[in-house]
């Protein structure tokens, strides 16, 4: 690997030179393949994978598997992520301990989110933004795919969350930084580093911890990660940080044989979590964890959910909006769902979605200060009197059991419906709208009409290769 000379240099001088002398020769090395399996929708399989061990629910592969010919990938079953970044599973698990509004700022393409969203205790809101737009839509895609109602995705700039005083219970920021730490996984990163980009991302950072700081609430956390190993766009950040905010950074407990290094800066001793891949089985990464100052309730303190009143106010709102969906459709969409209860229905023109009931004066909050790409689950598409049930429902965990027939595929048959082809079902399956599984998970829904089914999978987020790779390889 042909590194920067100036990264040689300030590293080594970092590290010392033996220890820089392991790291380069570990960037050298092929870096492992690690998933974290979605705990709504899939078991730990009894194959005995070797466990991130700071994560409950990922694990190392011995090998890259075809993932994107990968049905049970599509379904929403597991995430290909980072084994280091899984790490901020502790930051949760340790310190959170209620449900609570949490933000993740850098959000694409939905690894942490999707990790935050299984790990939050249950009743929680998690905000996934994305600045850029088109990587905005890939976020919303893997979120929906993942299954969990209670979360919103943005498209903003930091600096639009600055009017959201106090909301925030925990932010997490994993910022935009020089990718040091992924120098092994992405050539460009290597060919775009440079000492003055450091000094762009650094100050960057900056600006985005000022933007978003003020919509943290007294008390709550700020979560702050960086894939990169200088100590300009980390610890010394970190220090910034405290000395600006007045901000306690946090110790974050962990175990000896984890391997994680601590704080580089000199003169410094406070708490933070290197991940190196000469010492950790994974990239490079960063994080500390800061409070900020309390003069109110701590975080994770239960958040009240919102009086039957604000259901009736949204629900009365929800009409005034889109009187062409008739009481019934309405009523048949309720159907599908299995939390009646702790959601409301919404519908514009076109739509019907569901909202948690506790968070409506929230998300509207949202949908008038930012850019919200898509709040809840989508449930339904109305066409005159046809309600056609939307491919978020077939993914989430808010669809009712035995309300559609389901039929189950083979695997080619899964490949060619994720190619959005068409699908020809057994003579006996019922006519009418009909959810296809795959190894018993719900891959999506179909409209069978007889002779053939009208495949509903989005056409956006269809496999678009036309050839299957010569060996297939799949989780078990």
């Amino acid at each position: 690997m042909n590194l920067p000379a100036p990264f040689i240099e300030y590293t080594r001088s970092l590290l010392g030179d033996e220890a820089y002398q392991k790291l380069a020769q570990a960037l050298s090395e092929t870096p492992p393949v690690s998933i974290r399996f979605n705990p709504e929708k899939y078991n730990l399989p009894s194959v005995a994978y070797d466990k991130v061990p700071w994560s409950s629910e990922g694990v190392y592969l011995d090998e890259r598997l075809t993932f994107t010919f990968d049905p049970l990938f599509h379904a929403g079953c597991y995430y290909v992520q980072e084994a280091s970044s899984m790490f901020v599973e502790q930051v949760l698990r340790q310190y959170v301990s209620g449900a609570i509004k949490m933000l993740d700022l850098c959000a694409a393409p939905g690894g942490k989110s999707t990790h935050a969203r299984s790990v939050l205790p249950q009743g929680s809101l998690l905000v996934s933004n994305e600045l850029m737009r088109n990587r905005s839509q890939v976020l919303a895609e893997n979120l929906t795919k993942w299954g969990y109602p209670e979360v919103v995705v943005t498209n903003n700039d930091p600096a639009d969350f600055t009017s959201l005083t106090d909301f925030f219970d925990v932010i997490l920021t994993d910022v935009p930084c020089s990718g040091e730490g992924m120098f092994r996984k992405d050539e460009v990163a290597i060919e775009e580093w440079s000492p003055e980009n450091v000094e762009i991302c650094w100050q960057r950072q900056r600006r985005i911890i000022a933007d978003i700081w003020p919509s943290l609430k007294p008390g709550g956390l700020l979560i702050y990660s960086t894939c990169t190993y200088n100590t300009k766009e980390n610890e010394e950040n970190v220090q910034w940080i405290s000395q600006t905010y007045d901000a306690e950074v946090l110790p974050v407990a962990t175990q000896t044989d984890w391997n994680i290094t601590g704080n580089l800066l000199a003169g410094a001793d406070f708490p933070v979590y290197r991940f190196l891949p000469s010492r950790t089985r994974g990239e490079g990464f960063f994080l500390a964890l800061l409070r900020k100052p309390a003069d109110e309730d701590e975080v994770g303190q239960n958040y009240q959910a919102k009086s039957k009143k604000g259901r009736k106010k949204l629900d009365n709102k929800a009409r005034k909006k889109a009187p062409i969906i008739t009481k019934e459709q309405l009523k048949l969409a309720s159907s599908w769902l299995n939390q009646v209860d702790s959601f409301s229905l919404q519908t514009d023109d076109t739509t019907v979605s569901v909202w948690p009931v506790r968070y409506a004066d929230d998300i509207e909050t949202l949908r008038d200060a930012l850019r919200v790409v898509q709040a809840g689950v989508t449930v339904a598409e109305v066409k005159g009197r046809d309600l056609i049930p939307d491919h978020a429902l077939a993914m989430s965990n808010l669809l009712a059991d035995d309300v559609f027939a389901q039929q189950e595929v083979s695997y080619e048959q899964a490949i060619a419906y994720l190619r959005k082809e068409a699908i020809c079902l057994p003579l006996e399956a019922p006519k009418g709208y009909v959810l296809l599984t795959y190894r018993q998970k719900p891959l999506g829904f179909v409209k069978n009409i007889g002779n053939r089914a009208n495949n509903l999978y989005p056409q956006e987020w269809r496999i678009r290769s036309g050839y299957l790779p010569e060996e297939i390889k799949t989780i078990d």
